[in-house]
């Protein structure tokens, strides 16, 4: 029926709608991005340190709630950098950054891509992009699509570890979440994309230079 019959319908038997009409947080328009989208849902690399992926999961704990912010390269599906934490700011996207680039050096001009969070278009965030020679890289506010290969990742997580059990504490789950990662994830899970290869394997074949240090 038309939307004019329905509203007759309703009006006669008296019965009305119980939601609202959706309207944006505070009535304010998001802030625009401060990177271009580079990426446009190609996560295709050539080699290493080419394109990094970036995004913060939560999951809660006895007795707070911990967020973890995992960097991924999309060439091996290597996870390059990870910082937990117990507040969502600005400084757990710029430690997990500083943590790729201890272990990766040689990752100037790498696309460092993310959603549009706060924590990614913050100051810090964006000086640590400079200060490491990084280029920047944003989706589209709620287009999940424009970083799937990362929700792909945490949606992983999600079933192997983070539902796995109750946890009691903070460094309990951080401990469990670096053992699967390093131990499980990088060595033992084959991907099809890959060959059937793990991300070490693949990374050791197509790029013997790559350093392999955990």
């Amino acid at each position: 029926m038309c939307e004019r019959t329905a509203w007759r319908i309703c009006r006669d038997n008296q019965w009305w709608s119980v939601f609202g009409k959706k309207r944006g947080k505070n009535g304010k328009r998001p802030a625009p991005p401060v990177h271009d989208d580079l990426v446009k849902r190609d996560f295709c690399a050539d080699d290493t340190n080419e394109l990094w992926l970036t995004d913060i999961t939560e999951h809660w704990t006895e007795d707070n709630k911990p967020y973890l912010c995992a960097i991924k390269d999309v060439f091996s599906g290597r996870i390059v950098g990870c910082s937990i934490s117990d507040r969502m700011k600005a400084h757990l996207a710029v430690n997990a950054l500083d943590n790729a680039i201890s272990r990766h050096r040689d990752a100037a001009g790498c696309i460092a891509h993310s959603d549009r969070g706060s924590q990614f278009k913050s100051r810090k965030f964006v000086h640590a992009l400079n200060r490491h020679h990084l280029v920047g890289s944003m989706g589209k506010v709620g287009a999940a699509g424009d970083n799937a290969a990362m929700e792909s990742f945490f949606s992983l997580l999600q079933k192997n570890v983070l539902d796995r059990k109750s946890w009691r504490t903070r460094e309990e789950l951080r401990i469990a979440i670096i053992t699967w990662i390093e131990r499980t994830y990088h060595r033992r899970r084959r991907q099809a994309r890959l060959g059937r290869l793990t991300p070490i394997e693949y990374e050791t074949i197509m790029n013997p230079a790559v350093s392999l240090a955990a």
